[in-house]
């Protein structure tokens, strides 16, 4: 099982100083990857609507001040040597498909084969309403066809791309990724759309639990997400042992009540819970965990990071 952290690249802790500072604390420490989220422009945070909290504010502070999420994937590569970067994730509507394929082909490039493409269709229509220019409603079509450009232009000698939303042809599309023959997909989302894109085209699924509409906060909704996960892939023709479940960690090691199915919500308790819910999940088929340190004060991440190291990681590999 991986296990990795989010680098902020929002609030007060998105400086240069102090993400460099944490990326390399976090290879220091023996993670395996590092995270970094993506928005272009938010609304008024001031009003709920962030779907994977109870409040539905974000867990950050100042999230609307926030670095472009593949511009600080490359000034984190080249301060760091070893931890994969992983993106947490990709909406993929916000960039055009030709431009958003050179860009991570650029950056695998860069890093040395280190990028993991995690992606998603989006869920914020204001966001789209300045950004993207194909329609809110079309957004999984498009990141469905988006997808479909990205592995042909990484992995054809001359690519040719005839759909709705991309059309490509009798141009030169280098360099390839270094990855072969593409860096990973994790697909994010708990919605059915979203699984289907796992079972259809992913390297693993990457949902978060907390989503308020496809809760996945108990062992045993995710143990049936999971198993939803791999009826889909045998549909699709994989074989579901090939596709990954790696799960994001909004909170850790707090006090919660109950989930609304009674049993106790994954990764709130004490520490001690903290490293059985680990070994349930991997038991389960879980590959992948990654985990928040965000907040205001960088010496307190610091602990955090340096405290879960030593009374978690170093128990639980």
């Amino acid at each position: 099982m991986q296990i990795g952290f989010n680098l902020p690249v929002s609030g007060p802790m998105s400086t240069p100083g102090t993400m460099a500072r944490m990326a390399r604390l976090g290879e220091s420490l023996g993670f395996d990857y590092l995270t970094l989220t993506d928005h272009v422009a938010l609304p008024d945070t001031e009003v709920p609507g962030y779907p994977y909290s109870e409040s539905g504010a974000f867990y950050s502070p100042d999230p609307g001040n926030r670095l472009e999420q593949l511009v600080a994937a490359t000034f984190v590569a080249a301060r760091t040597e070893r931890i994969r970067l992983v993106l947490a994730v990709l909406v993929v509507p916000h960039r055009p498909a030709v431009l958003a394929a050179k860009m991570l082909s650029s950056l695998d490039v860069l890093s040395g084969g280190r990028l993991t493409v995690g992606i998603g269709a989006g869920w914020l229509e204001a966001e789209f309403d300045a950004v993207v220019t194909t329609p809110f409603a079309e957004r999984g079509a498009v990141t469905d066809e988006y997808l479909d450009a990205f592995r042909t232009l990484w992995t054809r000698d001359k690519p040719v791309i005839a759909g709705k939303y991309v059309r490509y042809g009798g141009l030169v599309f280098d360099p390839k990724p270094v990855q072969k023959p593409c860096p990973p997909i994790w697909v994010g989302g708990e919605s059915n759309p979203s699984m289907r894109r796992a079972a259809r085209i992913g390297d693993a699924w990457y949902p978060i639990g907390s989503n308020h509409a496809h809760l996945l906060d108990t062992l045993p909704r995710l143990e049936a997400g999971i198993a939803t996960l791999r009826r889909l892939a045998e549909a699709a023709g994989r074989d579901p042992a090939s596709i990954g479940t790696v799960y994001r960690v909004k909170r850790h090691a707090h006090a919660a009540p109950p989930a609304s199915d009674g049993n106790r919500r994954l990764f709130t308790g004490t520490i001690e819970d903290t490293i059985a819910d680990i070994a349930a999940l991997r038991r389960i088929g879980v590959t992948g965990l990654d985990f928040d340190f965000e907040g205001r004060d960088a010496d307190r991440a610091v602990a955090e990071m340096q405290s879960f190291r030593d009374q978690v990681l170093a128990r639980v590999r």
